[in-house]
């Protein structure tokens, strides 16, 4: 008997999606053109199609009306996927979704901040926020890895392969092997490689400017703390490289700095 017989039509699982976060400051397309291309270096392969969240956040309410069409094939050339957008006004809705792309509620986080200065504080002790537990779905992207979980936490004792994918939700993550070239591990919080770390490390993902990138050898392709970028195209700094090192977000700039000193790159 065939095998379709027995199998449902379609299924729904829980899934983990990893996309980034496109912040725009301006909706002029030269300028966002020359901000990509000196980012990627001119690389045609620096961003593996990877699914793009569009955040207007920063836009000036003066600024000049999104050129949709224009701004959706001008990431596409650098291989972002768009399909979604994200602090949009309310207005903007129609347009958005006839160009195909969702509309995510403004940053909660964003809009909280901004609430906490307009109304002063009142003082009153902070209950113990609870430690974040991350559920099945964190391990999706998990392939061929062994996992194991603790409060706040996700280990990985196995090496990480070309190819593979990690993504630690809502909490830090922990390898405990080599991570190889081709690799992409990526956690909401911060990240701790006993090991080297080849590859992409993206850590803060869910915008953590606080998090930090540790490793006992430094010699990832690509970093990222909170979306903010660094690639090592002409190789990684030769005073950090292959010994334990750290990595931070100051500002709009990703710092490379020992584990044991506070010298920087």
């Amino acid at each position: 008997m065939s095998k379709s017989l027995f199998q449902k039509p379609i299924e729904i699982k829980i899934s983990t999606v990893v996309a980034v976060s496109a912040i725009l400051s301006t909706a002029d397309r030269i300028a966002l053109d020359a901000a990509l291309k000196e980012m990627t270096g001119g690389s045609t392969d620096f961003f593996e199609d990877d699914l793009t969240v569009i955040d207007i956040g920063n836009l000036a309410p003066s600024a000049e009306p999104v050129d949709w069409d224009g701004i959706i094939a001008l990431l596409k050339q650098y291989r972002l996927n768009p399909v979604a957008v994200r602090n949009a006004a309310p207005e903007m809705a129609a347009a958005i979704a006839a160009h195909g792309l969702t509309v995510e509620p403004a940053n909660r986080r964003r809009d909280e901040a901004e609430a906490a200065e307009a109304k002063p504080a009142k003082p009153a002790p902070a209950p113990a926020a609870p430690v974040p537990v991350p559920g099945p779905a964190a391990l999706a992207n998990v392939s061929a890895a062994t996992a194991l979980l603790t409060p706040g936490t996700m280990i990985i004792d196995t090496p990480v392969r070309a190819g593979q994918r990690i993504y630690a939700r809502g909490c830090d993550l922990i390898i405990t092997a080599v991570v190889n070239n081709g690799a992409e591990i990526i956690a909401d919080g911060s990240i701790h490689v006993y090991n080297t770390l080849n590859g992409r490390a993206l850590a803060g993902a869910s915008g953590n400017a606080d998090a930090r990138i540790f490793a006992l050898g430094m010699a990832p392709e690509l970093v990222s703390i909170a979306g903010v970028y660094r690639t090592f195209e002409d190789g990684f700094p030769a005073e950090f490289a292959r010994v334990p090192a750290q990595i931070r977000l100051v500002g709009d700039r990703i710092d490379i700095l020992s584990v044991n000193s506070a010298s920087r790159a």
